[in-house]
């Protein structure tokens, strides 16, 4: 019973955030970047602040906790979540869900310099150049036709964004002792309060009001956002890091799946094969270390 829920949770949150990049994709028919980064922020900052009402948590304290919390959010959340909604603007959703599965190569880049992981291995190595190879085979800059642009770069970015993200809150945020909920709650009202001050960036444009849009960024906002951090919360709090890491192995997938069956995207031969590349050099850098056999002792008998 415990197993089935741990994969209904993956299989719920690889769902959710696959299909981010799709919601972003028909959300940017009705709103700019700005507006619906902030509409995203604040419905799922209600929904954390919600759950965390139904749950009796209080939002942290304390100068320093917030301090940190602020980095994260800028980090996590406003900045990576501006700059997919950005690129999503000449990026095919497909493309921009495999852009993302890069991060954990950011991850293993940020994490030496913030002296939170040790040495790099050879294999952790070998699964980096892999990773970085991949990208390249998806970016194609000898061709006049690649997918090199500013979009992408900015898709790029989100991701190297996250990976810095995800080594600092397992460093300042980890083990604090507040409840989970209410360290996203937190860092999800701060993220709102950064888009609010991004506004004078085309956040008062004109705003044509259609269903399928608006739809789509209540289904980003509740959803992938506000539902999704509180389930993958859950995720790691009963299974651990290692069961949650999973479903970055399928974001991917789905996004990919999504935009070629319901937006019409082209899915070159190309790009398929710079995904499997980037989700092989991640696998590389997540095997485990190889732990030397026991040398057996010879103990002499007494004569």
């Amino acid at each position: 019973m415990g197993e089935t829920k741990t994969l209904l949770r993956i299989a719920a949150l690889a769902l959710m955030w696959g299909s981010s990049f799709f919601w972003i994709k028909l959300g940017l028919g009705m709103f700019s970047p700005v507006q619906l980064v902030l509409a995203r922020l604040v419905l799922g900052a209600a929904t954390l602040v919600l759950l965390c009402r139904l749950q009796r948590a209080r939002l942290p304290r304390g100068r320093r906790m917030w301090g940190h919390l602020a980095v994260a959010a800028f980090f996590h959340n406003a900045l990576p979540f501006l700059l997919f909604a950005v690129g999503e603007t000449t990026v095919d959703s497909g493309i921009t869900g495999v852009l993302n599965s890069t991060t954990p190569l950011w991850v293993l880049l940020a994490a030496p310099m913030m002296g939170t992981s040790s040495r790099m291995t050879g294999t952790r190595v070998a699964g980096l150049v892999v990773g970085l190879g991949g990208i390249l085979l998806i970016f194609a800059p000898w061709q006049a036709s690649g997918l090199l642009s500013w979009g992408a770069l900015a898709c790029l970015a989100a991701a190297a964004s996250y990976g810095f993200a995800f080594v600092y809150e397992g460093k300042y945020l980890s083990g604090t002792g507040d409840s989970p909920y209410a360290i996203a709650a937190g860092q999800m009202l701060l993220a709102s309060g950064f888009l609010v001050l991004a506004l004078p960036l085309g956040g008062f444009a004109p705003v044509h009001v259609s269903t399928g849009p608006l739809l789509a960024v209540l289904v980003l906002g509740l959803g992938s956002t506000g539902i999704a951090f509180a389930l993958n919360y859950q995720l790691l709090a009963s299974e651990g890091a290692v069961a949650a890491s999973v479903v970055g192995y399928l974001l991917p997938v789905v996004s990919v799946l999504l935009g070629a069956l319901f937006l019409g995207e082209e899915l070159h031969l190309r790009v398929i094969a710079g995904m499997v590349v980037v989700l092989g050099g991640v696998a590389l850098t997540r095997l485990p270390k190889r732990v030397p056999a026991p040398v057996p002792v010879r103990i002499e008998e007494p004569v």
